[in-house]
């Protein structure tokens, strides 16, 4: 952000201070840099099928006991040793490769 508001007050202050507002916004987006790199470097990231284990999910393809799942928008193959029917709430609770295995919850989902 700083970085173009110093290429815009380069292009708009007339000049000594053009340049004195330009250096300015300069070091004003170097110091963001290095704000933002020791914010968030430490953060571990989230990402892929371990991200889904513990939610729950709708089943849209009967699991008998193989089917489908949606878990936040996204369809997934999924195994229930128990078996669950079309549109039951079940959570995630492990996952083999790019399947799920889920457990039932014994509850409906609401279309």
């Amino acid at each position: 952000m700083f970085l173009v508001v110093a290429l815009v007050l380069g292009f708009l202050v007339p000049w000594p201070w053009n340049l004195v507002a330009f250096l300015v916004g300069l070091a004003l987006f170097v110091c963001e840099l290095v704000f933002w790199h020791r914010r968030v470097r430490g953060y571990r990231k989230e990402v892929g099928a371990q991200k889904l284990i513990g939610q729950s999910a709708t089943v849209i393809s009967s699991c008998r006991p193989d089917g489908q799942v949606r878990v936040s928008g996204e369809i997934w193959a999924a195994r229930c040793t128990a078996g669950a029917d079309r549109n039951q709430r079940v959570r995630v609770v492990g996952r083999q490769g790019l399947l799920l295995i889920v457990e039932t919850g014994g509850q409906q989902a609401t279309s």
